[in-house]
């Protein structure tokens, strides 16, 4: 895949900070929440922006996690393609109620199914194009390699607008009416509407064959831009003095449009979905894999924006809605409030992800190359190098054609787009985590000294597949 890289060129400044006491939120229900979420297995946050009234009330973020890396937002991506979707119906670009094939005329022949034609921007919208499951295999393997022809060519088992499935093609679809429309990519189209009102600078998008942004997938950005796009949400499309948004856009895309009560068995995902957002017990979120939220929330004047590497997302969410949104629905304050709140922005200045633990004596390591043993992750990665230079050690990933370097040291050590920390686990063997920090996953890598091999094991595996060398916001 390309890419489109973008940085911000207007104004929109930052959002401001305050005391969480001064607005009313009690420091010790986020404190609980983060012990919470520590507890938590399988739940690891990368960052965390907790909003009220506008202001930014709690932030914080897991070294080597920094405020200014961008982050693969995965899903998320399908609420700002959901954005550009309600400007360019905004400003008359595109009809909501228009079908999908009305857009691509050049596809008109080879689309024959009679639901297949009927399907509208507002059922893609909605994910209820008619198909009972996942499609983006089948549609990617279109011969044409164009997915918009495939989704169409595949016929619907029900009528549109009357089953939900979660199906990433539909908001390919709908990416690929807003670029026609617009003439040129997502980001370029949001960027002067939306991202630099918002003062939301660089991001990055992945993109298909044809040069298009993929909608459904592949943003990368900033939890500062998650936590603006929130609060954009937050304020029914207003932005200071400015209507970004349609307020009627944004009262749609965070309502139900249709049932998912047969599609997912966590009741936050049972709640309907809207367009490209989701209906949660409290407000609607933004949502992407691996724990990836923009949580807009009406009743606590509140936004809640999550990064992470999290596979139970209900236990992440169940955190939330038992502390923060206690906390943020102004509880009575206790007279120490002041103290509580210096002891949280301490804790959040301090966080960090865990490193390997040792569990042998800690020495120099050893210049070593290193074979994959069988089953080690992923498939690409054959030889892993263990180098001295005069800088000091670093770790050497040779995967397929790609040759990727890192420094190692003590604690998380960052080179570029990848971070390191190392642990003793034998006498001459050691434990290497790489933290791909523009990205939610880390990459445990098992060298075996003696042996002269290495295992690798995914803490959650990437959706996309990339190989090592792409696993990072694409750059030009």
């Amino acid at each position: 895949m390309s890419t489109d890289a973008t940085t911000a060129t207007g104004t929109g400044g930052e959002l401001p900070r305050s005391a969480p006491s001064a607005l009313g939120v009690d420091a010790r229900g986020v404190a609980a929440f983060l012990d919470a979420v520590e507890a938590a297995d399988g739940v690891e946050l990368h960052s965390l922006a907790v909003l009220r009234s506008g202001a930014v009330v709690a932030e914080g973020w897991w070294e080597p996690y920094a405020p200014d890396r961008l982050h693969l937002l995965y899903s998320v991506s399908k609420s700002f393609t959901a954005t550009a979707l309600g400007l360019a119906v905004a400003e008359g670009l595109v009809d909501l109620d228009s079908t999908v094939l009305s857009h691509f005329p050049e596809l008109d022949a080879d689309v024959t199914d009679e639901r297949s034609r009927s399907i509208t921007l507002r059922h893609v919208a909605a994910m209820a194009s008619g198909h009972r499951g996942e499609t983006i295999g089948a549609a990617s393997a279109d011969p044409t390699g164009d997915v918009v022809r495939g989704f169409l060519r595949l016929p619907p088992e029900g009528e549109p607008g009357t089953v939900f499935a979660y199906n990433q093609p539909c908001t390919f679809a709908i990416a690929a009416v807003v670029q026609r429309a617009t003439g040129g990519t997502l980001t370029r189209y949001l960027r002067p509407r939306v991202l630099d009102p918002l003062g939301i600078g660089e991001t990055a998008w992945l993109t298909d064959a044809h040069g298009r942004e993929v909608g459904f997938s592949g943003l990368h950005a900033t939890t500062d831009a998650l936590a603006k796009l929130g609060q954009l949400h937050l304020g029914r499309g207003r932005w200071g003095e400015e209507q970004l948004l349609p307020a009627e856009w944004v009262d749609e895309v965070g309502r139900s449009h249709v049932d998912t009560c047969a599609a997912h068995p966590d009741p936050d995902w049972q709640l309907g979905y809207g367009y490209q957002f989701w209906p949660s017990r409290h407000g609607y979120r933004a949502d992407g894999a691996y724990g990836q939220f923009a949580l807009v929330l009406p009743e606590q004047d509140a936004v809640v924006a999550i990064t992470g590497q999290t596979v139970p997302t209900q236990v992440l969410l169940e955190a939330v809605w038992e502390h923060l949104v206690p906390a943020l629905s102004g509880p009575p304050l206790p007279p120490d409030a002041a103290a509580h709140d210096a002891a949280l922005a301490a804790r959040l200045r301090g966080l960090r992800l865990d490193v390997p633990p040792s569990s042998g004596p800690v020495r120099e390591p050893e210049p070593a190359l290193l074979t994959a043993a069988p089953s080690s992750a992923p498939a690409t990665l054959a030889r892993v190098r263990l180098e001295r230079a005069a800088a000091g050690w670093s770790l050497v990933l040779e995967d397929g054609e790609d040759r990727l370097a890192a420094a190692l040291g003590d604690g998380w050590r960052t080179t570029g787009a990848l971070a390191t920390s190392w642990a003793w686990t034998g006498p001459r063997s050691l434990r290497v985590d790489v933290v791909f920090v523009e990205t939610p996953h880390r990459l445990v890598l098992e060298l075996d000294v003696a042996a002269g091999t290495f295992r690798g094991t995914w803490r959650t595996e990437p959706l996309h597949a990339p190989p090592l060398a792409r696993m990072r916001a694409p750059r030009p």
